[in-house]
């Protein structure tokens, strides 16, 4: 892979070359450089390395992160793929985030589908397809900077989780005034979530969901020892569990994902009891290897993981994947289309929603599909734990969201201590 930047670069060559790392900074607490005048000033006096000691950082894992926010804004040349982004004041616009495992195969479809439209669309598209790993920022602001004018939205958004879509500072406050609007035209969608024990379907008819991230439990049984075997979220609540659970923290879409479903189930007792379990934050792709960990510190007994990065796990390792009796967490991937530009938005919703990106989903990511024609793979045992949409619509998620933080985040420093 290209490198963009050195870690002896300063803070000001760097967001003055490449000004899309300026989010990445701030959403990692480096709010100073929202400024223009402290990026020129403090940062050409302070280095990438100085800074990432300063907010004791990893190196490895930011500098990757600046990698890929730089790379995302650049034509792949060697690929033959069109960039993420395309910004040309197209007649509609199309933006979100894409789950990591399946973001290149997506974006070829994506750009093989739009060459064989070119005779038959008549206006321009500005599309911004970022990886999930590098967060909704960016996104957010535009929400924000909109203030209620839903002329300045964009015309389809694509992510996973639940604070984008439904917090009343951001997509919430236009969820009653008929800006958006399910034009997938589906009646039945993937009977595995449409049967006597779950409707993902939204009653409403405002949001459509494509696909799920699927979070389970991972147990490594070299470090298990002689306590019970987890087969639930609940037993993960069990005092013999505490400070011995990794969680995906980081990973916003899929904690909130997390904490709002296990507050619907458990209560303030469930989200405090699973801040006590709470050993450590580990990004996904790290939890995979945890049992080798040469970093000194403790290896965690159990980890929360997406079902793709469970699914990983070498055979000859002690990690062994457990889709919880209860039933794994959904996090959905929303597909949020505006009704303004309804006709020229359609095409767009058919391709996500078709068969063959449905396919991309369930089988190369593991995020199994809504589309009906889709065969999940599925066992009868493999059920889904979801909120349903009678709770998410008669609560505010995105307070639900900061309490059940707060009340996790308060139980795991008391562990702590």
């Amino acid at each position: 892979m290209a490198h963009y930047i050195n870690i002896t670069d300063t803070i000001y060559d760097i967001t003055e070359k490449f000004p899309e790392t300026i989010g990445l900074f701030v959403a990692n607490g480096f709010e100073q450089l929202n400024n223009p005048i402290m990026r020129s000033t403090l940062g050409k006096t302070v280095t990438l390395e100085m800074a990432l000691s300063m907010r004791k950082l990893n190196q490895e894992l930011f500098i990757e992160k600046l990698e890929e926010t730089i790379k995302q804004n650049l034509p792949d040349l060697t690929s033959g793929l069109t960039p993420t982004r395309k910004e040309e004041g197209g007649d509609i616009r199309i933006e979100g985030v894409l789950p990591c495992p399946i973001r290149l195969p997506l974006l070829e479809k994506f750009e093989s589908w739009m060459a064989s439209q070119k005779d038959s669309m008549d206006y321009k598209v500005d599309y911004n397809l970022k990886s999930a790993n590098l967060g909704l920022d960016d996104v957010k602001e535009r929400i924000i900077a909109a203030d209620g004018n839903a002329d300045a939205l964009s015309d389809l958004y694509l992510s996973a989780g639940f604070d984008l879509f439904f917090d009343k500072s951001l997509m919430g406050r236009y969820r009653d005034s008929g800006t958006f609007e399910d034009i997938s035209d589906m009646k039945q969608i993937n009977p595995d979530f449409d049967n006597d024990s779950i409707s993902l379907k939204d009653p409403k008819n405002q949001y459509a969901i494509i696909g799920i991230v699927p979070a389970v439990i991972m147990v490594n049984t070299a470090v298990l020892g002689d306590r019970p075997f987890p087969e639930s979220w609940a037993d993960l609540m069990k005092p013999e569990f505490e400070n011995s659970v990794s969680m995906p923290m980081k990973d916003l879409d899929m904690f909130n994902a997390f904490l709002l479903h296990i507050h619907r189930y458990y209560g303030d007792e469930g989200i405090e009891k699973m801040g006590k379990a709470l050993l450590r934050s580990m990004h996904p792709a790290q939890m995979v290897k945890s049992h080798i960990s040469k970093d000194g510190n403790k290896v965690p007994a159990v980890t929360i993981s997406p079902y793709f990065f469970a699914s990983m796990a070498d055979e000859k390792s002690p990690l062994r994947p457990v889709w919880p009796k209860d039933g794994a967490i959904i996090s959905p991937i929303f597909l949020l289309a505006s009704t303004k530009n309804r006709e020229k938005v359609k095409p767009f919703v058919d391709f996500l929603y078709s068969k063959e990106i449905g396919e991309i989903l369930s089988s190369n990511g593991k995020f199994p599909s809504t589309n009906p024609l889709v065969d999940n793979h599925l066992k009868p045992d493999q059920k889904f734990m979801w909120l349903g949409w009678d709770y998410i619509h008669s609560h505010d998620i995105g307070e639900l969201i900061k309490t059940t933080e707060q009340l996790f985040y308060q139980a795991a420093e008391k562990e702590a201590l």
